[in-house]
Formats: C-alpha cells, structure tokens, sequence
C-alpha cells in the first residue's frame, strides 16, 4: 500500500469515527456555507451556472448509483431516464402541443404562463410526472434483465439507451395521438421550454441563476435523504446482497425480481427528475443531448467517487462536473497550442475522463471516497497481515 493511499484512508476512518453530534455540526455548517455561496458571486455568474449543473449531475448520479452501487446491476443506458425527463417537460411545460384544446392550451397551476397555446403544469407536477414516467420506464427496461447477470445486464441497457435515443431523433415523424402530436421534433429541439414557477415565488429568471442554484440544492438534498434511508432500509440490505450474491440472497429469501425492478424504478426516477430539471434549466429539449457518451460520464462518477458510496459519488459527479464545464475549457484548453499542438484540449475531454479512471483503478480501485464494506473486500489481503489484521478490524 502507498503512504498517500494508506494516509487518505486513514483520513476517511478519522472521519467516520467522530462523534454523531460533531458530524452533524459540520453537516449543517457546511450546508450554510452552501446556501450562502451565491451571495458571493453575481447573479448570472458562470461559476453559479457550473454549480447548477453540477447539483443536477449529483441528482443523477445519486440514481444510477442505487442501480449500480447498491444493487450491482450494471446500466449502461441511463441516458434514457435523463431524455424521458426532459421530454417530459417539454410535453407538459412548453407550447409543443400548440393545437390542444383548441389553440388556447391547457394550463395546470402555471400561471406564469398566461394563455399560452400548449400544455403548461406547474413545473413541482412535471417534476412528479417525470419520475412516474421515468420509473415506469425503469422497471420495462429491467424485465428483460431479470435471468441476465453482468455484461449481458449492460448489453441490454446500453440497447435501451440507444433507443431512446433513435426515437428522440425520429420522433417528428411519429404521430401517436394524431397528425397534431408528434412524438419528439428530433433535433430540431422543443424550445422555449418554461422557467421554474413555484407557488409564492417569482418566476425563475434566466439571468439570476440563484433561484435555480437553491432549487437544485434542495433535490440533492431530498435525494440524499432518500438514498441514506434507502440504504439502511430492508430494501436496501436486500440490493447489497443482491450485489455480493445473487444465489445467496435467493436462497435467504430476498424477492429477486421485485428487488431488481425497484432498483432500477428508483433509480430511473432521480435520472427523470434531474432531467426535467436540466431541460428547464437549458431552456431547450434536443435528440442530440441524449448520446451514449453521457451514460459513461454519469457512470464515471460514481467509479471516481466510490461504487455504493453515497458521499462518494456527490464527490466524483462535482468534481467530474467541474473538470468538464470549466477546468478543461477555461483553465487548460489552450495548453497544448502553447506546446505547438494544433488542437484544443476540449476533444480530448472523454479521453482524458478514460484516463483518469484508468489512475483510480490502478491507485485506489474503491474510489475516493469508498463504502466501507467495498473497501474491505479490495483492500483484505494487500500489504500483508498487517493489512489484513486492520481491514477486519
């Protein structure tokens, strides 16, 4: 074992054993810090508008991570949860049905939107709507995985994925309600799609993006509360051995196809939600937002953070978020012409993501901030008996 790794490691067991009452007072001094932060910066700050979306990705990662980390069931098509979302939103909160009801649209709590043609909830509906759909879409996708185990799990989700993806971008062409009502409008985008409008607050601004910032704090902090009491519920117990032995938790009883549909339901739903949320947010709904490549990055998250840690993967969604929206672009993407190379570093950004999980696989293969059950069984063994002595301690 290295220092530095033996160090971070004794550093997170530091951590975890300090007394309940001063967790929870570094818990709630942090938490103030975090809702304060955008008194700091002007209200259409980049550095705020990175934040957002780093709290959205958070939301989303959280999701996969019960899928993932908790259940063991690889998914390699989450992608289809963030589009089902947004597309969600785009239905319900924007004019893409501009013939219903005859021209004068149809108006659910959303005064904010006048009388505009088209379908307009108030965006805490969308919200709910969005993670019914997506929910429902989770547990489709997981019937066809219920005898399959591994890379045959990942070969279907990633199918399911590219799917939804084909039918965002001919989805103009799909008439399911009429020739009024067309299914998506491909990559032509549904836009614009309508602000957060809360009950007794203003209507979101896109140009303060405080607003959104609280806004999606408060999901992640919902979502936290979730995934915690999720984690240590009999559902729970059950996804981990679920996780460790398929055979085994049959064998004591644990509902295998019961267990594996909530996993991915639940899951599907914080993807839903954050996607409804990052339609609003971008103020647009486009087939090309929903490739491949995003499931990956949300799934490098949670490989950077720690499979099953719910900390951990806050930890690798900000810092992958950062390194994508501002260190890569802003900080380092004029580095290689400085060396007489002829490109930006920003086409190399998913290589450079490849490169950084090859590093934590080689040096810390439990991630940054790793569940203490992974953490045994990648460290029990390594560096002797001392190791091993202090791993089953």
């Amino acid at each position: 074992m290295s220092s530095a790794a033996a160090t971070w490691r004794g550093l997170g067991d530091r951590i975890r054993e300090l007394p309940r009452p001063v967790v929870w007072a570094i818990g709630a001094a942090v938490l103030v810090l975090l809702i304060l932060l955008p008194f700091a910066y002007q209200p259409a700050s980049g550095f705020i508008d990175d934040c957002v979306t780093a709290l959205a990705y958070v939301v989303m990662a959280l999701g996969l991570n019960i899928v993932v980390g908790f259940a063991g069931l690889l998914d390699l098509g989450y992608v289809a949860f963030y589009a089902i979302g947004a597309y969600v939103i785009g239905w319900y909160g924007s004019g893409f049905f501009a013939a219903i009801a005859g021209g004068k649209g149809l108006h659910v709590w959303a005064e904010s939107a006048g009388a505009l043609p088209g379908i307009h909830f108030n965006f805490l509906i969308v919200l709910v709507v969005a993670a019914v759909y997506a929910a429902l879409a989770g547990m489709i996708i997981g019937l066809p995985t219920l005898r399959l185990r591994g890379d045959y799990i990942a070969i279907v989700t990633l199918a399911f994925g590219e799917i939804t993806r084909v039918f965002a971008i001919n989805g103009a062409d799909i008439h399911p309600f009429g020739k009024d009502y067309p299914l998506t409008l491909g990559r032509q985008g549904i836009t614009p799609i309508d602000p957060i409008d809360l009950p007794f607050v203003k209507q979101f601004d896109p140009l303060n993006l405080r607003p959104w910032y609280w806004f999606a704090l408060a999901m992640v902090l919902v979502v936290l509360f979730v995934n915690f009491r999720l984690r240590d519920s009999r559902l729970g117990r059950a996804w981990i051995a679920l996780r460790e032995d398929e055979v085994a938790a049959a064998s004591m009883g644990v509902p295998l196809v019961k267990t594996k549909l909530k996993a991915y339901a639940t899951g599907a739903a914080f993807g839903g939600m954050s996607g409804a949320f990052l339609a609003s947010y971008l103020n647009t709904v486009n087939a090309d937002q929903f490739e491949f490549s995003f499931s990956i990055f949300v799934l490098a998250m949670i490989i950077l953070g720690g499979l099953g840690s719910i900390w951990g993967v806050v930890l690798g969604a900000v810092a992958l978020s950062f390194i994508n929206s501002r260190l890569i672009p802003d900080v380092l993407n004029g580095v290689p012409h400085k060396v007489g190379l002829n490109f930006d570093l920003t086409e190399l950004s998913f290589g450079i993501f490849g490169f950084l999980l090859v590093i934590m696989m080689v040096l810390r293969p439990e991630g940054l901030l790793p569940e203490r059950r992974r953490q045994i069984e990648l460290t029990e063994g390594v560096g002797g008996d001392e190791t091993l002595y202090e791993a089953r301690a």
